[in-house]
C-alpha cells in the first residue's frame, strides 16, 4: 500500500507542561497537573486531527519524559518517525499558572539547555521535511539559541528549493529573547515566506506597526513583499490581507477554561482549509478551531473535522445528542 502523502511537517520542541489545578498559585499547589505542549507540535496535532497527515521533526531524550512527549503526539496521529533520540539530555518543561481576572496568567521557562537545542542540521532528514505540502515554522525555535536558528532558516530554505507552501508564525515570546532578535530572524525568513501569521499585539512588538488590524496586515504584506498575511485578534477573530484582498474572520463567543494554544489552533485550521478550499475556508475552520481549543485544556486543539463542521453550521444546538 502505497503511504499517503505528508500535508504538513514542522521542527520544534514540545515540552512538560505542569499546572497548578484550577487558578491556584504554583506556591500554593500541592499537586501539578502533567501535559505536555509546544507552538510546532500544538499546529501538527491539530492538523492531525482534522484528518492530515501531520510529522514533527524534533530531538528527545530516550528517557520517560521524551517518551511522554513522543507518546502523545502520536496517539493524536502526528508522523514521529524523524524525532533524532539520543540516550541522555533533557526535556524542556515550563509551569503555567493561571490566573483569574483580574490576576494575569504566566508562563514561566525551565527550557534552557534542553535537547532540541543539540539538534545538529545533519541529524535532520530535508528530503522528509521538504516532501510535505507545507513546512511550518515558528519564531519560538529560533529564539532558545543560534543552534536552532540555524536549523529554521535552513529549513526555510530546504522548503522554497522543493517548491512547497512555507508558513511561518511570528509568535513572539520576550522572555525568550528581545524583540530587535525576533524582527532580524523573521526578516531573514520572509524571502521564503507563502503564509505569514502574526498576532496584533506581536505585529506592534516587534515591527512597530501600529493601527487598525487590516491596515497592521496589509503594511506587513508590503513591507516584506509577503503573498499572504494573517493578523490574529483572539477573541476578535483575525484579517487576511493577500493581493488587494482583504478579509476579516467572523468571531465565535467562547468560554475560556484554558487560553494556551489558540493560535496555534488557529494556524492549524487555516491551514488545514487553505490546503484544500482556500483563504476563506482557512479562516472559517481557523475560528472555529481556535474557539473550541479555548473551551478545553491543555495546549492540544483536540476537536475532530465533524466537531468543527458542526461549530459552523447556522443554529448548531448546544448538545449534540
Amino acid at each position: 500500500m502505497t503511504e499517503r502523502a505528508l500535508d504538513l511537517a514542522t521542527l520544534g520542541e514540545v515540552m512538560i507542561r505542569l499546572s497548578p489545578p484550577g487558578q491556584a498559585y504554583l506556591e500554593q499547589a500541592e499537586s501539578l497537573e502533567v501535559t505536555v505542549g509546544g507552538a510546532e507540535g500544538n499546529v501538527a496535532v491539530g492538523v492531525a486531527r482534522l484528518g492530515l497527515r501531520a510529522a514533527w521533526i524534533s530531538k528527545l531524550p530516550a528517557d520517560p519524559f521524551g517518551r511522554r512527549v513522543a507518546g502523545e503526539l502520536r496517539r493524536h496521529g502526528v508522523d514521529t518517525s524523524r524525532v533524532v533520540w539520543v540516550p541522555e539530555g533533557r526535556v524542556g518543561m515550563y509551569f503555567f499558572e493561571q490566573g483569574a481576572a483580574p490576576r494575569q496568567s504566566q508562563v514561566i521557562y525551565y527550557r534552557a539547555g534542553s535537547t532540541i537545542t543539540t539538534l545538529e542540521e545533519e541529524e535532520v532528514d530535508w528530503a522528509f521535511l521538504a516532501s510535505a505540502r507545507v513546512v511550518h515554522l515558528t519564531g519560538i525555535t529560533p529564539a532558545l539559541g543560534p543552534r536552532p536558528r540555524a536549523l529554521v532558516l535552513r529549513a526555510a530554505r530546504e522548503a522554497k528549493a522543493a517548491g512547497r507552501l512555507l508558513s511561518f508564525d511570528l509568535n513572539y515570546r520576550s522572555r525568550l529573547w528581545k524583540a530587535g532578535e525576533a524582527r532580524k530572524t523573521a526578516e531573514a525568513l520572509y524571502p521564503n515566506v507563502d503564509v505569514a501569521f502574526a498576532s496584533l499585539e506581536d505585529a506592534r512588538e516587534v515591527f512597530g506597526l501600529e493601527g487598525e488590524p487590516g491596515g497592521v496586515a496589509e503594511a506587513l504584506r508590503d513591507r516584506y513583499r509577503l503573498p499572504l498575511v494573517i493578523v490574529t485578534l483572539g477573541e476578535k477573530g483575525s484579517v487576511a490581507v493577500a493581493d488587494a484582498t482583504y478579509r476579516p474572520s467572523r468571531q465565535i463567543p467562547t468560554q475560556v477554561v484554558d487560553p494556551l494554544g489558540a493560535g496555534d489552533a488557529f494556524a492549524a485550521g487555516f491551514l488545514t482549509g487553505y490546503l484544500t478550499d482556500g483563504i476563506q475556508r482557512g479562516l472559517d475552520l481557523g475560528t472555529a478551531l481556535a474557539a473550541a481549543k479555548v473551551t478545553t485544556p491543555g495546549d492540544f486543539s483536540l476537536s475532530t473535522r465533524e466537531d468543527i463542521e458542526r461549530m459552523l453550521q447556522p443554529g448548531a444546538p448546544d448538545v449534540q445528542r
